[in-house]
């Protein structure tokens, strides 16, 4: 966070010049301020704005409990909640899940995802890849994937602005910018207090002078870099300098614009952090919205603690209800704004959980099975896609891969993962997915 000490003239939005300026971000220890945004054409890139927002569930949901039930299953296996129908005949879900069950018919429920490891880290829901043999650099997220492809939609507002808090568990930030560099990372509003920095005594007519400073700096931060990670920093002043002279993003961050019936509609949640994963603040939900709208093309939302290994029930009695208020509004709060077509929603954790309830009344990690939510960018909705066997342990249709999410995630983007690469830093063109996936026929044709 870059705070500009200048005179508290107001914007004829009501926000202060003073106040907006500390939207700026410095990346890097507090000393890049453009660490944002580079546009690159590539081809394969279809023009215009279209946007993905990514539900990050940490610690992995329970699929038997939530969207996967097994009603026939031993109770030992089934557990204690009941399902109950949905908007879409013959789909059910959770009791607990009421709001979700009306909007069935705007979403779709991919029951076997597959491919999952047994590792509390979000490397595979913001990669799609798994951590090892990776090319120099390291595997990108998906939003600076996105960020480097596709660049800003908006000059005042990043591409990939990333709204998780940093979590006790450091797994649950695992996945990093890698070799699409860090121009590319994500803005991070809610980074931690440290990041922040003041410039006494600068003010917004000296702004000038600090860009010529900031950019000496990227340069030389560049030229004493061995990694090759900055090459270039100093080509993204603009992006950067044209944030700190627009209100836009502060405008998106600021949820008190919405009315107060869609602000209850969507809930405040619950802004204690349980175990060591994040708080269940459903405003982030509507803030994720409003970034996309003003222009931010991956917007990611860390929620909740999903790592039931004991008291299972009661947790997820306290859980999703609220998940429940959040994902429903967010859902159809895109429809009725007309953003379902070009605004992607994907909502999953790292994992599933076990068969069986443990002596703990809990369920343990269980990769081998998964289940995700996936909305908007013109998909087709209302369906299932995929099963498991009776006792929710294995697949047993059509199993699913990350990577097809992702590939279809991009075209919804209007980017073809057959063709577009980005260069690792050895210069190699590595593809935005794993070999072989391809976007899932059942979700785009």
């Amino acid at each position: 966070m870059l705070t500009i000490l200048g005179p508290s003239s107001r914007f004829c939005d009501g926000f202060s010049r003073r106040n907006f300026l500390r939207i700026g971000a410095l990346g890097m220890g507090g000393i890049a301020l453009p660490n944002l945004l580079r546009a690159e054409a590539a081809s394969g890139v279809r023009s215009g704005h279209k946007a993905v927002i990514m539900i990050y569930l940490p610690g992995g949901p329970p699929h038997q409990d939530t969207f996967d039930l097994k009603p026939d299953a031993p109770a030992e296996i089934r557990g204690e909640f009941k399902s109950i129908s949905t908007s879409v005949p013959g789909f059910r879900v959770c009791e607990y899940l009421p709001l979700l069950a009306k909007v069935a018919h705007r979403y779709s429920v991919i029951r076997s995802i597959s491919d999952a490891v047994d590792d509390h880290s979000d490397f595979m829901c913001q990669t799609g890849r798994r951590k090892g043999n990776q090319p120099p650099g390291g595997w990108p997220t998906f939003g600076a994937c996105v960020s480097r492809v596709l660049g800003p939609a908006d000059p005042g507002v990043p591409a990939f602005v990333g709204l998780q808090p940093r979590m006790k568990h450091p797994g649950y930030n695992d996945a990093k910018v890698g070799f699409a560099g860090v121009a590319h990372d994500a803005f991070r509003p809610s980074a931690d207090a440290k990041s922040d920095m003041i410039l006494n005594g600068i003010t917004t007519e000296r702004l000038a002078d600090r860009r010529a400073l900031l950019t000496s700096f990227d340069r030389f931060r560049r030229e004493v870099d061995s990694s090759g990670l900055m090459s270039g920093l100093d080509g993204f002043n603009d992006q950067a300098f044209g944030m700190l002279t627009s209100s836009r993003l502060l405008d998106a961050l600021n949820v008190e614009k919405e009315s107060a019936s869609l602000r209850a509609r969507y809930g405040k949640g619950d802004d204690k952090i349980h175990g060591d994963a994040a708080p269940m603040l459903n405003e982030q939900f509507l803030v994720a919205r409003r970034l996309v709208e003003a222009g931010a093309r991956f917007v990611t939302v860390a929620y909740g603690f999903w790592d039931y290994h004991g008291n299972n029930f009661g947790n997820a009695r306290n859980d999703l209800p609220l998940l429940d208020q959040a994902l429903s509004a967010l859902i159809e709060d895109l429809h009725d704004r007309g953003l379902d077509k070009d605004v992607s929603v994907v909502t999953w954790g790292e994992f599933g959980r076990s068969p069986t309830i443990n002596k703990d009344g809990g369920r343990d990690h269980w990769p081998r099975a998964s289940c995700a939510v996936v909305a908007g960018g013109g998909m087709k909705v209302g369906q299932v896609i995929g099963a498991t066997d009776r006792l929710g342990g294995e697949p047993s249709e059509r199993p699913v891969q990350f990577g097809e999410v992702f590939a279809t995630l991009y075209r919804n983007l209007g980017v073809d993962v057959n063709q577009v690469t980005v260069p690792d830093l050895t210069g190699r063109p590595q593809f935005l997915v794993p070999d072989g996936c391809q976007p899932m026929k059942e979700l785009v044709g």
